[in-house]
């Protein structure tokens, strides 16, 4: 008897196979792999929801497998970070957005805590790598080329590892210890490190280049931006980087009680708090509006929290000495940002004028590299190495990142341009030979597929994709500080990080946009049994035979996981 003769008499016997009512529909299903909006603003494109659902199952070592993929400071990025994936977060947009960078740190820690480590990879590649600059950019580079089994070299001008992280950024936001130990499981990798090596002449980079097969330029940005109203001769004028390594070295200098910060970013912020850690009353003035700094808000709430005073919308015209102190001739300014990071035009308010005392004055308005070595060998682009989307300088084999070719000051911005170039590199060194290529994946959720079916990308997932019905509201974790007289005391960290309870509550909070979840809705909700379980690989299969297109199943998908499609026939 034909499959089509076998018509059950009564629903309970014999099997409804034989009808298949798919072709009533107009519209299908689809399982799609899509980017969450935390991924895509994310400097080095990490897999967020990823590695958040591998903590959610208490896989707190999977999910730093899937978090070191993309960036080898975890628990560094965890504190730093200036988290542009919060104010991303879809969750934002129903109670708060998710404590991203908490539980990065919080994973990170437990990785130190447990010594984590990466698995050894032999030197698989003739090509010999140099990286110029021991910094966040540097290491990233290095890892992530060491780990695709390239022999990799960094020279560093000072005598430790670490650049902006140790030398910038006080050890009350960032513990030394977590910073050496995240170093010190690179350099375990087989980098090795050339301490107290600078590239100071155009004769030192070509030596470099006949060498070594590429060279990557991460020296950063160590010349001071200077204001024409001080005279940098006097001894109350402190250049900001000048102070901050003084301090991180701990021998902070002594400036006289009062002190006048100058600058709105982090750097700025940190001079000013390590002032007041140095028993100092401090002034922080900056062109922009308190809206407007370029500084963390939590940087700054805290800073004011400890007792930096603010000056905002300000700035300096004159300076007088005054007997024992120096008398600032000030006013206020209406600042007006530019359309490229940095430039930016000022009015001063009339009448506003003003005078400070002060014993000291701390310019922190920023760097720029110093180009002097490659001048005549790489093209510029303005005060910046020049370079293309994948960190290539105009000369072959010459890639570089970080401050020394971006505006954008942040240390997993200038990580993510490690990672960037390092895929480039591999690319370009192994482009004869495709079936050697050693990229390292970053994984899509098994049973998923990528796209749409027709090659391009899936669009962010938004707000409106995820069922939100099946996450009641829940408050962010709360993110708790040290006491202020305790911070004064001490270098101890200011941020306290979650405990366990802390952090698996906040994983309960994450959409996993984008990111299937292997929940079931779509298998338990569909009224015509038109999905089916893949167990041999995870995730499910639409049998198109029995589906009716009603579209319960993307309306019920927790993670925006699902999408309708036309179903062109």
């Amino acid at each position: 008897m034909n499959a089509k003769d076998q018509t059950p008499s009564i629903w309970t016997t014999g099997s409804t196979e034989v009808f298949k009512t798919g072709t009533w529909r107009t519209m299908l299903p689809q399982y799609i792999k899509a980017p969450s909006p935390c991924h895509a603003a994310c400097p080095v494109e990490g897999n967020i929801a990823e590695w958040i659902g591998k903590a959610r199952e208490r896989d707190f070592r999977g999910a730093w497998e899937i978090l070191t993929r993309n960036n080898p400071f975890p628990a560094v990025a965890g504190r730093i970070c200036h988290h542009p994936c919060e104010a991303a977060c879809n969750r934002a947009g129903f109670d708060e957005s998710l404590a991203i960078c908490r539980l990065e740190r919080h994973v990170g820690d437990l990785a130190i805590e447990q010594g984590w480590g990466y698995e050894p990879t032999p030197v698989r590649h003739p090509e010999t790598i140099a990286v110029v600059g021991g910094g966040p950019s540097g290491l990233s580079v290095a890892y992530h080329l060491r780990r695709r089994g390239y022999a990799v070299t960094i020279f560093e001008a000072s005598d430790e590892l670490g650049g902006l992280m140790r030398h910038g950024i006080p050890a009350y936001r960032l513990a030394r210890p977590v910073l050496d130990a995240e170093i010190g499981r690179i350099l375990a990798m087989g980098v090795e490190a050339r301490l107290g090596a600078a590239l100071g002449t155009a004769e030192s980079f070509a030596q470099l280049r006949e060498q070594f097969d590429i060279v990557y330029l991460a020296m950063g940005a160590r010349a001071q931006k200077r204001l024409p109203q001080l005279d940098y001769s006097r001894p109350w004028v402190m250049d900001g980087a000048v102070y901050l390594a003084a301090s991180n070295a701990g021998s902070p200098p002594q400036l006289g009680q009062r002190l006048i910060v100058i600058g709105g970013g982090s750097a700025a912020i940190d001079a000013a708090r390590s002032a007041r850690r140095a028993g100092h009353d401090v002034r922080l003035m900056c062109l922009e509006s308190a809206a407007q700094m370029p500084a963390q808000h939590e940087e700054v709430a805290e800073a004011l929290e400890e007792g930096v005073e603010l000056c905002p919308g300000s700035m300096i015209t004159a300076a007088t000495e005054n007997g024992d102190a120096i008398a600032f001739s000030c006013v206020r300014v209406e600042f007006r940002p530019g359309a490229v990071r940095g430039e930016f035009t000022l009015e001063q308010v009339a009448g506003s004028e003003f005078t400070l005392q002060a014993d000291a004055v701390i310019p922190s308005i920023g760097q720029d590299p110093d180009l002097a070595p490659v001048n005549d060998l790489l093209a510029a682009d303005g005060r910046l190495v020049k370079v293309d989307d994948k960190q290539a300088t105009s000369a072959e084999g010459v890639y570089a990142g970080g401050d020394v070719a971006s505006m954008a000051r942040f240390v997993t911005e200038a990580i993510g341009m490690g990672k960037r170039a390092a895929s480039e590199i591999d690319r370009v060194l192994r482009a004869g030979d495709p079936e050697a290529a050693t990229e390292v994946q970053s994984g899509a959720g098994a049973g998923q597929e990528e796209g749409n079916g027709a090659g391009a990308p899936e669009p962010l997932v938004e707000l409106e994709q995820i069922s939100t019905f099946y996450y009641p509201p829940q408050a962010r974790a709360s993110e708790e500080r040290l006491g202020v007289a305790e911070r004064l005391r001490s270098d101890a960290e200011v941020q306290i990080g979650f405990d366990l309870e802390q952090a698996l509550a906040e994983t309960e909070r994450c959409f996993s946009c984008g990111t299937c979840v292997y929940c079931d809705n779509c298998f338990h909700y569909c009224p015509d049994l038109a999905i089916r379980r893949l167990p041999e690989r995870g995730g499910y299969e639409v049998l198109t035979d029995f589906c009716k297109g009603c579209g319960v199943c993307v309306a019920e998908c927790p993670t925006g996981s699902m999408k309708m499609v036309e179903d062109a026939r």
